[in-house]
């Protein structure tokens, strides 16, 4: 069985995660982020040891053992009774990140909508993950040069999957706007989709 899913994209910065946990609390629903799912990652494991070596020689780890970790944790989620999907819709952020991770999961995810966070501002993407960075201690990643790179590997790997899913699953929802806001605008795309309106997509700007 596939798994209902709704993805959240959006540059780093964007609010993917923030959305991500509040969408996790409704019922019916469950959050993966796929940055937990690595930071859960031990030495003991094999896939952890993979993961490491990798890292040590400073490279990336390959998409199919990316992919192949998300699997693992989300059936453990499933059989310990936390993610159930004959009813729960899947909130995946941060999976899948590239294109050939699209590709890896299509047989695993049953995608309902993309929601894309736009912040056309990169100014403020960089404020905002130079506050993140401090308020949780990782002061490498409050360097501009980490954060222009990361936001440039988001343009080059990551933008392609959108058209991957296509204009009649992504939404594009503005980023800029307070987080309440923006929660109320992804709610009210699902709430018309589970009453089977099916427009080709939806564009939330800022309320005048």
């Amino acid at each position: 069985m596939k798994y209902s899913t709704i993805l959240l994209f959006g540059a780093p910065g964007a609010g993917k995660g923030t959305q991500g946990k509040v969408l996790g609390v409704v019922p019916n629903f469950f959050h993966n982020s796929c940055g937990d799912v690595f930071r859960s990652l031990t030495v003991d494991s094999e896939l952890g040891r993979i993961f490491l070596d990798y890292s040590a020689r400073g490279q990336l780890v390959p998409d199919e053992y990316t992919v192949r970790l998300w699997h693992e944790s989300i059936k453990k989620r499933e059989q310990a009774g936390q993610f159930r999907p004959e009813r729960d819709t899947l909130i995946l952020d941060g999976i899948p990140r590239n294109l050939a991770q699209a590709k890896l999961l299509e047989d695993t995810l049953n995608v309902k909508a993309v929601f894309n966070l736009l912040c056309a501002d990169r100014n403020k993407l960089v404020e905002r993950l130079q506050r993140r960075a401090l308020r949780e201690n990782r002061l490498d990643d409050a360097s501009l040069e980490v954060i222009r790179r990361r936001l440039e590997t988001y343009e080059n790997e990551t933008r392609p999957v959108l058209d991957f899913y296509g204009p009649k699953l992504v939404i594009q929802i503005d980023a800029t706007l307070t987080p309440i806001q923006v929660l109320h605008n992804i709610l009210e795309v699902v709430a018309r989709r589970e009453g089977q309106f099916d427009p080709n997509s939806w564009t939330f700007s800022r309320p005048s």
